[in-house]
């Protein structure tokens, strides 16, 4: 038995389909299980090219200090006045999800802005399809979307390698399973 369920009623990204909607931006307030803080020198620069370029909004900001943006609920990153920036992006990054209908304005928005700071869309073995993006404090940012499933495509055999099955194809719904484990 799997020790994995779908819980997608968890999470605010909407199931994968070429007709899904991203949620609307989340302006509540709550305790962040995660967040990326970034150090900025151009708060103001930094700012323009997230909302902008990548599609957060400012939740609040403390003035010359710290602002924090957000997207979608538990996407949520603090942008921090700092003293200098690296050269070049780490190899470490994060990720943030997206839906397909989504990428390609981000994308042009992104490139409008800083036009080589895109690479990609690249499909994954996992079934997404991502883009990377360089921002100006030279964090590495890849939006991800999850891609239609196709329960007869190589993505859909690699998947189930690991364990993870379509839905409706595994063991059980979720609320059964997570009573068992």
């Amino acid at each position: 038995m799997s020790d994995y369920y779908n819980a997608f009623e968890m999470s605010p990204v909407p199931a994968p389909g070429p007709d899904a909607v991203p949620p609307e931006p989340f302006r509540g307030i709550y305790g962040m299980p995660a967040f990326v803080t970034i150090p900025t020198t151009d708060l103001a620069e930094s700012v323009d090219f997230w909302t902008r370029g990548l599609g957060f909004f400012e939740l609040f900001t403390i003035p010359g200090t710290l602002v924090h943006l957000r997207r979608w609920a538990f996407q949520d990153v603090l942008l921090v006045a700092g003293t200098d920036v690296p050269e070049r992006a780490p190899a470490i990054g994060v990720s943030f999800a997206c839906v397909l209908g989504q990428l390609d304005g981000l994308v042009d928005a992104c490139r409008a802005l800083r036009p080589d700071s895109v690479t990609g869309p690249r499909d994954t073995p996992w079934n997404t399809r991502d883009v990377e993006v360089i921002t100006p404090e030279k964090a590495r940012i890849v939006l991800t979307a999850a891609k239609p499933f196709d329960p007869d495509s190589q993505e859909a055999r690699n998947l189930e390698a690991i364990g993870i099955t379509a839905p409706g194809t595994g063991e059980g719904d979720n609320e059964d399973r997570a009573r068992r484990h």
